[in-house]
């Protein structure tokens, strides 16, 4: 078997980074994971050794060195910072939505569903969109406190 092709090798300063990012206990679980990751590859384990220490899947060790090779320290998040992550509803699209929330649904209907007010949004003449997910309409209306009581997000209790 030859060698790793994505060789972790983290200096002083970048091991005790990471050691500090995990023991703050103020990050998303993932990226602590890709931080502890990193930690064990510099440790010379292989990736099904970090899977069991770490609790993750092997290919999740070997994508995490990858993009450490690639990205430096950044690779622990997962998003990439030269990418543009464009928002699909802007404000008065969101205003929008939060009107046709708090309406009566539509006929043959008892209430609306997420599904049902994307489709909805789409159909609108004000707003110009060629698809929208239910998943964007659920976090757009998880930010909005007065669109809880529609029901819409599962039960908050």
């Amino acid at each position: 078997m030859g060698a790793k092709k994505h060789v972790v090798d983290l200096s002083d300063e970048d091991r005790k980074t990471l050691e500090w990012f995990i023991s703050t206990g103020e990050r998303k679980a993932e990226d602590n994971t890709r931080a502890r990751i990193l930690l064990k590859a510099d440790d010379g384990l292989t990736d099904s050794k970090i899977s069991e220490h770490v609790g993750c899947h092997w290919k999740t060790a070997y994508n995490t060195r990858k993009a450490y090779c690639e990205r430096g320290l950044a690779a622990i998040h997962r998003c990439k910072p030269d990418r543009e992550y464009e928002r699909k509803l802007d404000g008065k699209a969101e205003a929008h939505l939060i009107r046709l929330a708090c309406s009566e649904p539509p006929e043959g209907h008892s209430r609306w569903t997420l599904h049902l007010l994307a489709d909805e949004l789409v159909t609108l003449d004000e707003i110009d969109f060629e698809s929208i997910s239910h998943e964007t309409v659920r976090q757009r209306l998880k930010k909005h406190p007065e669109t809880a009581s529609l029901g819409l997000l599962g039960d908050s209790a």
